[in-house]
């Protein structure tokens, strides 16, 4: 309750989700909208943008003797300083794009509350602007004060893309035709990578909107990649089982995930056109590959459920700290923690909402390995997007066009 007090006076970052195991916020990824409005600092001169700021991280490793990453404790009972991560606007591009695309995505979700809704756009409005206008772009974790504590976990590889994404999303918020101009210009979807899934928008736009002059080729390549993906994806229905070493990366089941909820939206897309197939050179596939390849991505041959608490067969000891420690109104210290982080028996408290980032459908899945057990917001919001996306409204339902609202 007190995030933000010990970096800057009356600084209120209180709110928010924490990221995985731990309780460290890396804001990069989060979807609390009146947590996010909180971390855009506007400049008090429109004309500069040396003066905004946006706070990328509370909590981390401040190398003191207890901190986020060392300390096993239920967030209920931290009580060691935690430091709060801050960017100039111009050294943290795919980070501001990050944050325009979530808060205009919420001001779409949240439209029926007005006040809210106006403030998320706006808000949006003023950080793509300055975010593009700066001469000198750049990735957030190349700087140590703003994004030095991320870098071990979310070490960014380009901003272009997000400037695109938050772009866009923007665009579907207001349909101006200048949004639309400042994202086309900077040209595996997962939290780094934004390209597949900025295609996968614009070819929404194409299909369902008539813009016109000069975005319509544009439009077109993309749909092109698309395609060109949805063969990769359904040639010859030989799918992956998304397995691979796991000494070389983390997370890989979120992969998975996105290309399952991507290709669905796809799927859907196709389906309101009435357009049975495409093509790509000799190759064709129809929608209902695309569907079958989506489903295939988030079936486990373990029969094992991919959500805690989910059927009768799920992983009981989850990398988490809430989940690890019994709640008994006693505080614990770090050193109390340590028997619960390494303890092998069940949960005390099943996390119900968290997903297991790892290869879960894998032959050598472990579940008493933290490297297989630990849950991420990352990982959670493509599996809860694909998830959403394969579930068919109930016979009968009122919901119309696949859930798509073509607008």
């Amino acid at each position: 309750m007190n995030d933000g007090n010990s970096n800057e006076k009356d600084l209120d970052l209180v709110g928010g989700f924490y990221d995985a195991r731990n309780n460290i916020k890396s804001n990069i990824i989060k979807w609390g909208s009146l947590y996010l409005l909180k971390l855009f600092v506007s400049p008090n001169n429109s004309s500069t943008t040396t003066s905004a700021k946006i706070y990328s991280q509370v909590a981390g490793n401040n190398s003191n003797a207890e901190n986020d990453l060392t300390c096993w404790k239920r967030p209920e009972d931290m009580n060691y300083p935690r430091l709060v991560s801050v960017c100039d606007i111009s050294t943290a591009s795919e980070f501001a794009g990050e944050v325009i695309a979530a808060i205009s995505t919420a001001s779409l979700v949240l439209k029926k509350d007005e006040d809210i809704s106006e403030e998320l756009v706006k808000t949006a409005e003023k950080l793509l602007i300055l975010a593009n206008r700066t001469a000198k772009k750049g990735k957030y974790t190349t700087n140590d004060e703003c994004g030095g504590q991320a870098r071990q976990f979310y070490n960014s590889t380009s901003y272009k893309d997000e400037l695109v994404w938050g772009g866009l999303w923007l665009f579907l918020q207001q349909e101006t035709k200048l949004t639309l101009k400042v994202a086309s210009e900077e040209g595996v979807f997962d939290w780094n990578n934004k390209t597949t899934a900025i295609s996968i928008l614009l070819t929404r736009i194409m299909y369902f909107r008539d813009l016109g002059y000069p975005y319509e080729s544009l439009f077109i390549s993309s749909t092109n990649n698309i395609d060109l993906l949805m063969c990769s994806y359904t040639y010859d229905t030989k799918y992956s089982k998304t397995a691979s070493d796991p000494s070389t990366d983390a997370a890989l089941l979120q992969y998975a995930a996105t290309s399952s909820f991507l290709t669905k939206l796809y799927s859907d897309y196709l389906q309101l056109l009435r357009t049975p197939s495409r093509r790509c050179s000799d190759f064709v596939f129809s929608s209902g590959s695309s569907k079958q390849f989506s489903q295939s991505q988030v079936i486990t041959p373990l029969k094992m459920c991919y959500v805690v608490g989910c059927g009768n067969t799920y992983p009981v000891q989850v990398h988490h700290r809430a989940a690890s420690i019994p709640w008994d109104g006693k505080q614990r210290d770090c050193s109390d923690g340590n028997q619960w982080l390494n303890s092998r028996r069940d949960n005390p408290i099943p996390s119900w909402e968290q997903w297991l980032q790892d290869q879960i459908r894998m032959t050598f899945f472990r579940t008493k390995d933290p490297w297989f057990t630990e849950p991420s917001i990352a990982s959670n919001a493509g599996l809860v997007a694909a998830l959403v996306a394969l579930h068919d409204p109930p016979t009968g339902s009122t919901i119309g066009n696949l859930g798509i609202d073509k607008h």
